[in-house]
């Protein structure tokens, strides 16, 4: 038998608000994150087109375990649209399909449909994303001229908030739940004004509780690299429960943090009657993600390595 190969890189945990810049993919941005830290084990948590730029949490070592929660949270943008003219992928990268004159649009007109579509909606999702159809990917059909019916999905736009109108462009925020695709959002409020619309410039500004005020491009991290080594990469890295910052934490004693370590729930006094915790060990160190089980005790969840 051959020897078993050593996981390569270092073991390093943490989470990165990567600014992900335009025309490349996520998959490409999180490899050159993973290469300047030499980490052994790296993920995002929801991608980005090229055409986007904008915050793409990148998730190093144990931080990995807890990145499909990061992946659950609402999302905020910043998206430039264009009136007018209807693309075969909604946004600048495809072929314009439609044209129609939008010189009459107004203001006023795009503030009247906006309320349409903010609360809870219907949304299909368009060919050119990664949804699956019979285990294939829609953009892969649809780079072959197919087309697969596909259904409506229920998702929450929070807010919808239009930024600046320079006809035929305008700017919106949007904050909406996870699987919302802002490209289809910008297509339907195009059809909603009778004139089309697709997508020129996209910024992700906000996922789940972390701000752009906290993000760092590829060219920082690389002087980072340069100047300071991986120790001032290091620095960079925020605590793995600071993305879980919207839900309670329950601190355990000895007996209990040994329990739970073994994927036994646990009583914990005064810890909530329901929903999803964040769980700290008799050190005050966080170990884990738990929920409330029907009994009241805290079950473990996604628990860390140690």
């Amino acid at each position: 038998m051959g020897r078993r190969r050593r996981p390569q890189g270092r073991n390093v945990s943490g989470i990165l608000l990567l600014d992900k810049p335009l025309g490349i993919t996520s998959n490409a941005a999180l490899q050159e994150v993973k290469r300047l830290y030499r980490a052994r084990k790296a993920g995002h948590t929801g991608s980005l087109d090229p055409l986007a730029t904008g915050m793409l949490p990148v998730c190093l070592g144990n931080a990995t375990r807890i990145s499909a929660f990061l992946l659950d949270a609402d999302k905020e943008y910043r998206v430039r649209v264009k009136l007018g003219e209807t693309t075969t992928t909604a946004d600048a990268e495809g072929e314009v399909i439609e044209r129609h004159a939008a010189d009459h649009i107004g203001r006023e007109d795009v503030l009247r449909v906006l309320p349409d579509f903010t609360g809870e909606i219907q949304q299909l999702p368009p060919m050119y994303s990664a949804v699956k159809h019979k285990g294939e990917r829609l953009y892969k059909l649809a780079r072959e001229g197919i087309e697969v019916e596909r259904e409506p999905r229920t998702i929450t736009i929070h807010a919808l908030e239009l930024l600046e109108f320079d006809n035929p462009e305008m700017e919106l925020r949007v904050h909406c739940s996870k699987g919302t695709y802002v490209r289809t959002l910008a297509e339907d409020i195009g059809k909603a004004l009778g004139v089309g619309a697709h997508v020129i410039g996209l910024r992700r500004t906000r996922v789940g509780p972390y701000e752009e005020t906290g993000m760092i491009t590829l060219e920082q991290l690389e002087r980072i690299a340069e100047e300071s080594g991986t120790a001032g990469l290091d620095e960079l890295l925020l605590p793995l429960d600071t993305g879980l910052a919207q839900w309670p934490e329950v601190h355990l004693g000895a007996d209990s943090t040994f329990y739970i370590k073994q994927g036994q729930p646990v009583m914990v006094p005064r810890a909530p009657t329901e929903g999803w915790v964040r769980i700290y060990d008799v050190d005050d160190r966080f170990i884990g993600v738990g929920e409330i089980d029907d009994d009241g005790r805290v079950a473990p969840r996604r628990m860390l390595a140690n």
